[in-house]
Parts: structure tokens; sequence; C-alpha cells
């Protein structure tokens, strides 16, 4: 990857992305051998990763469900979204279910601000979400399965 870029800190959030899918979540050996690898600091690479919403350096469930909270969401209902989101998986901000299949968050502009409200359940966006348009979501990645 690192021919690729003009830098090799350029290579930092694409090599944290693919790290985390392969892990799961960013580990603390991970972390340091990117440091090594990259030739920079372990406070940099931990300033990328708390600066970005889909770094992160605890476990998530298998579908990470991140809700837009942000100011065109909010106006179109997103806090409720939030909350029903909350009461239908059982868990809070940040939280993971029991079994490890969903974990939820509420995040700031996910760059989907025409189509509020908007989440993004690990890569996929979804757009003009209402609360049964969320269930819906909710079952098909439950029936796609348990980690």
């Amino acid at each position: 990857m690192l021919t690729h870029y003009p830098i090799k800190r350029s290579v930092l959030v694409p090599t944290l992305l693919y790290m985390q899918d392969e892990l799961g979540y960013l580990t603390e050996e991970a972390i340091e051998e990117i440091a090594h690898r990259l030739d920079l600091p372990v406070l940099e690479i931990r300033n990328v990763i708390s600066y970005y919403s889909m770094l992160t350096t605890k476990p998530r469930g298998k579908y990470n469900v991140q809700v837009c909270t942000n100011v065109s969401c909010m106006a179109r209902g997103a806090e409720d979204l939030l909350e029903h989101c909350k009461k239908k998986l059982g868990i809070g901000h940040r939280g993971t279910t029991p079994d490890g299949t969903f974990s939820l968050e509420e995040v700031e502009c996910i760059g989907a601000c025409s189509w509020a409200p908007a989440a993004q359940v690990n890569y996929d966006f979804h757009e003009n979400l209402t609360a049964d348009k969320m269930d819906e979501l909710i079952e098909q990645y439950r029936k796609k399965g348990t980690p």
C-alpha cells in the first residue's frame, strides 16, 4: 500500500481501517506495529484514531450501527430514531448486544445531510430512515447472522 501514497503518513487511515477490519478493533499491538512500520509516534496514531468515529480501540458488534444526530438529521428526527434503536437493540450509546451482533453509536455528520435522517452500518449508508425502516434494516442484518 505504501507505494500508492506520496508519504508514509498518507497511508495511515487506510492502514488503520484495514487492520480494524482484520482484527475487529485496533489493538495495542496493532497500533504499535503500524507506528513502527510508518515511522510515526504512537501518540500521533492515537490522535487519528480518536478523531475518526469509524475507528475504535474496543471490540464492537459484527454490525456497527452509527446513527447521525448532526443538524440535518436532528431536524428530521434522528434523536427519536436513535432512541428507537436503543430500545430495539436493548443497548445504549457505544453498547454491544450480548450476542455480539450489534453495536450502536450516536455519531456526528456522516455526510448524508440531503437524505436525513441517516445511519451507517459498517460501510453501508442508509438514508431517509424511519423507525419502521430501521426495524427492517436491523432484521435484515440479524438474518445475515451472528458472529
